[in-house]
């Protein structure tokens, strides 16, 4: 048990880091899916963006404020920049995000739902390294 709690204090922030990740990515998919389910159409472009992008404030909402506590601790007073900072990161890849979706959906007519998780991988990784250098750096 010990071994475990040494492993889990050395490896903290990217554990969490990844468990945030996969309840972000989560949450991101259900809007995502509920979108285009309910009242989005996939098949046209527009509708499928408008999806992607009401998926990705829900997901950046909540990982903001996850991320913030859970992952990097922040402890800074300066709530206006660090979100500012943050939702900027999270806009850059947005668009990696729209282009992969664009890409592989509309272009290359492959399944909305393979292109979105492919999508989100790269999404993840690029977050961490964006709120690690750029947003919550110490």
């Amino acid at each position: 048990m010990q071994k475990i709690s040494k492993l889990y204090q050395e490896y903290r922030e990217i554990i969490n880091y990844l468990v945030v990740g996969v309840l972000t990515t989560l949450i991101n998919l259900i809007i995502y899916f509920i979108c285009v389910h309910t009242f989005l159409d996939a098949s046209n472009s527009l509708e499928l963006q408008i999806a992607n992008v009401l998926s990705w404030v829900g997901a950046v909402l909540f990982a903001y404020i996850t991320n913030r506590i859970f992952v990097f601790q922040s402890k800074s007073k300066e709530y206006l920049k660090e979100i500012i900072s943050f939702f900027g990161a999270r806009l850059s890849t947005l668009l990696l995000d729209m282009l992969i979706m664009f890409i592989f959906v509309s272009l290359l007519r492959q399944s909305d739902t393979l292109a979105k998780l492919i999508s989100q991988i790269l999404v993840i990784i690029a977050n961490y390294i964006l709120s690690k250098i750029f947003v919550f750096k110490k």
